[in-house]
């Protein structure tokens, strides 16, 4: 794979260059898997909800916002079309009509229960490249990668193309 063609220093082109790896890794990695669920008829996001609702039961949708990394807007179209599918429904609490639970349906379940081993078959295998150290350690550094309170301070953020807005921190 070809990493960067930026020239900068050794670490702004090392942290480059693995950056570019991992997008290129994890977009091959998805369009592989998206492709399969497209041919059932699902999106990835969907499938992610039915596996949500499959393992943890009824939730709100604002708790389904929480666990698919989404946002409320696109919950309800995810939601929305699965429904008009069949394989989930809305329940509104008797006690406060505000509060909607999303549950699967017969139909829902039946598609997960099936579909869930050939998914999860097929992320094993694209991850047997890897030997068990490797998966483990790849595990590791993303639950690093991507606990934001550990990520060190930019210092500056970019307001525009080639505009440049100095941090509270002094950072320039």
């Amino acid at each position: 794979m070809m990493g960067t063609h930026y020239r900068g220093t050794e670490e702004e082109v090392r942290s480059l260059n693995a950056y570019i790896k991992l997008m290129r890794g994890a977009s091959s990695l998805a369009v592989r898997l998206e492709r399969r669920l497209a041919e059932v008829g699902l999106t990835e996001r969907q499938f992610g909800v039915l596996e949500t609702l499959h393992h943890l039961g009824p939730l709100a949708q604002c708790d389904l916002v929480k666990k698919q990394f989404t946002t409320g807007g696109n919950i309800t179209f995810i939601v929305d079309n699965l429904e008009r599918a069949g394989l989930v429904e809305r329940r509104r609490n008797s006690d406060d009509r505000r509060y909607v639970t999303v549950h699967l349906t017969e139909k829902g379940r039946e598609r997960i229960a099936v579909l869930l081993p050939h998914h999860v078959a097929e992320i094993v295998e694209a991850f047997s490249v890897l030997t068990p150290q490797e998966q483990f350690e790849l595990g590791r550094i993303m639950k690093r990668l991507g606990v934001p309170e550990k990520t060190p301070s930019l210092g500056r953020r970019y307001t525009a193309v080639g505009s440049r807005e100095t941090s509270s921190n002094g950072g320039a």
